[in-house]
């Protein structure tokens, strides 16, 4: 089951946010603490427990994560969506223009009882060249995934995590009354999965590079 960016013509990289969270590298100082709060610091959020297991966001390090993180989307069923794949540039840029931007997205690996299975990206929709295209409200948050190894998907583990990260964001952040997303229509596991996460369809938009499917999960259900 993959989420995955949009506009990445509108977007450094891969995606284009100009504005990434720059996230302490081993060796590097921790950046102001201005950045960190455009999203509540998402790696500081602690252990969440789940079904399967204890579920935790770790920050991305480069280079510690970056062959692992390209291995993932060199991947015939993540480079269908992501389209990330060939030589570790590809990842790395994608990767960096979220470290050193502004903060309005995070990348994280997902941990499962300690082991990396799920890559991550939690930013502010109502920043992003998404909110063109939604009627966005302020602190909007949404998030992109996958899930890395093939033995993880297709059991239902990506419905899990996701409502357990849903859950968590609209506790953390109190001024968040939704999370959102916006897989690929095409993309019909990676829907379903939002669904069973307790998200539901509001709409379908037509962005710069797919057709997506925008997924809300609110916080209370009729403010979707």
């Amino acid at each position: 089951m993959q989420g995955q960016p949009a506009h990445p013509d509108q977007r450094p990289g891969r995606t284009g946010r100009p504005g990434r969270h720059p996230v302490r590298l081993r060796g590097r100082p921790q950046p102001a603490g201005g950045r960190m709060s455009l999203l509540d610091d998402p790696p500081g959020w602690g252990a969440i427990p789940t079904p399967a297991g204890e579920f935790r966001l770790s920050p991305v390090r480069l280079p510690a994560d970056l062959d692992l993180l390209a291995g993932w989307m060199n991947d015939p069923e993540i480079a269908a969506f992501w389209q990330l794949a060939g030589p570790r540039d590809a990842t790395e840029r994608h990767l960096r223009a979220q470290l050193d931007g502004d903060g309005r997205s995070v990348p994280c690996l997902g941990l499962l009882d300690g082991d990396p299975t799920s890559y991550w990206e939690v930013y502010r929709a109502d920043l992003d060249p998404l909110a063109r295209h939604y009627p966005a409200r302020p602190h909007d948050t949404g998030v992109h995934l996958l899930l890395g190894p093939a033995g993880s998907r297709g059991r239902g583990l990506g419905a899990v995590l996701l409502a357990a990260l849903a859950e968590r964001i609209l506790r953390q952040r109190p001024r968040c009354e939704r999370v959102v997303a916006e897989p690929d229509v095409r993309n019909r596991r990676s829907v379903r999965a939002f669904e069973r996460a307790g998200f539901r369809l509001d709409t379908e938009l037509d962005l710069p590079d797919k057709r997506a499917a925008l997924m809300v999960r609110a916080r209370v259900p009729f403010l979707a």
